[in-house]
């Protein structure tokens, strides 16, 4: 698969930040979740960049830091990832609201 080196060498922040700031559209994923048969790895919520015709996506790769890749975007792969983001904000919310509920307990 073909794919061009965004940033190389960084922290995780770095490429989190890289991304939000360069990508048309960002969507928030689990460590784990796969796009292109590859486990995306890092602090969640793992950020992936979409734009017209990119998915931009961190790589770690260990010992030598993470980078941030852009390939070429393909609708299968943009369709899991919409759903993942949607399925993951969902979780996110449903555990913000039982801790919320738990605090007014106290």
């Amino acid at each position: 698969m073909d794919y061009e080196i965004l940033l190389k060498n960084a922290t995780f922040k770095d490429t989190l930040r890289y991304i939000t700031e360069h990508a048309a559209k960002v969507y928030y994923v689990e460590p784990g979740f796969k796009v292109f048969d590859r486990r995306l790895i890092g602090v969640p919520p793992v950020p992936v960049g979409v734009g017209p015709a990119y998915i931009m996506l961190t790589y770690v790769k260990p010992c030598h830091g993470s980078f941030v890749l852009k390939l070429p975007r393909d609708e299968e792969e943009l369709a899991r990832i919409v759903a993942e983001d949607k399925k993951y904000n969902h979780k996110r919310k449903a555990k913000a609201a039982t801790a919320s509920a738990a605090k007014s307990l106290v």
